[in-house]
């Protein structure tokens, strides 16, 4: 009976160092601490005002109402676009409360200038620099006309 009690011990203490490494590992892919607020926006992608959107590698800045600093819609292929918040995730007012991330003249990067951050065009993880979370990303829905961008 004795061995019984023991082996349970140790199985509920084995099953409660798995649950704490699960809920203490679950932290590592928050989102970056800023304030974005609501945003629902819908453009068309095809037309002539958002021309650089019309073939895949395009990207334009969209406004948005505060406390976002903006947009960054990225066409990713013919049917796919990608949406990031233009504020940075790495101390977002080093330059100012108005400082926003850029795409690089590659077209590849986005960038923000002031802390030297880097970030990938087509996922907003963190390509280089002292920034440790991706941008933040948009939810995008497509339907061959209108590109709708959510949160």
């Amino acid at each position: 009976m004795k061995q019984r009690t023991n082996f349970l011990s140790r199985l509920f203490l084995a099953a409660l160092v798995v649950c704490f490494f699960f809920i203490g590992g679950c932290g590592k892919d928050e989102q970056p601490p800023i304030d974005v607020g609501y945003v629902n926006l819908t453009i068309y992608p095809n037309s002539t005002e958002y021309i650089q959107l019309n073939s895949p590698g395009g990207y334009v800045y969209l406004y948005a109402e505060p406390p976002s600093r903006g947009i960054i819609a990225y066409r990713l292929s013919s049917n796919e676009f990608k949406a990031y918040e233009r504020t940075p995730t790495y101390k977002k007012d080093s330059c100012g409360i108005y400082n926003r991330v850029i795409v690089d003249e590659s077209g590849f990067f986005i960038i923000d200038t002031c802390t030297n951050s880097k970030w990938l065009i087509i996922d907003g993880t963190v390509y280089e620099g002292p920034a440790k979370y991706a941008l933040y990303p948009y939810k995008t829905f497509y339907d061959g006309y209108t590109l709708r961008i959510y949160n």
